[in-house]
């Protein structure tokens, strides 16, 4: 039986972007420029993603085979504001998709992202137990 190796993660965000090509690499690039323009974040690789941080994780940005993954840690608050999020995975997150030929709108992704730096500053880290409420 074959052995199965992980690729090695990305050794920065701009590496991560680096190594896409088409329209996953348009995608992420547009998500990535309203997430840093949108506030102040810290901006790492986590889990094999972008993963921006303040008072602990906001958001990430996930290129897959067949689509964009975009999602916030306290996502379910921020239905409201953007009704395609779908809850899925522990805390409250949640994530919306992005698929070939999709674009990306600038003010509501800055927008999403603004509020949940808000929350967390709010709430706190939501990857702290009890501090969900």
């Amino acid at each position: 039986m074959p052995i199965m190796r992980k690729e090695k993660p990305a050794e920065s965000p701009q590496a991560y972007v680096d190594a896409l090509d088409g329209w996953r690499r348009e995608i992420v690039d547009a998500l990535r420029a309203a997430v840093l323009a949108a506030g102040a974040l810290e901006e790492r690789i986590k889990w094999g993603h972008i993963v921006c941080f303040s008072n602990g994780p906001v958001l990430l940005i996930r290129a897959e085979a067949a689509r964009v993954l975009f999602g916030f840690w306290r996502g379910r608050r921020l239905t409201g504001i953007e009704p395609r999020l779908r809850p899925g995975g522990k805390y409250e997150l949640a994530t919306m998709a992005f698929v070939e030929d999709d674009t990306v709108d600038q003010s509501l992704a800055k927008a999403l992202v603004r509020e949940a730096v808000r929350l967390n500053a709010a709430v706190g880290d939501p990857t702290k137990a009890g501090e969900d409420r």
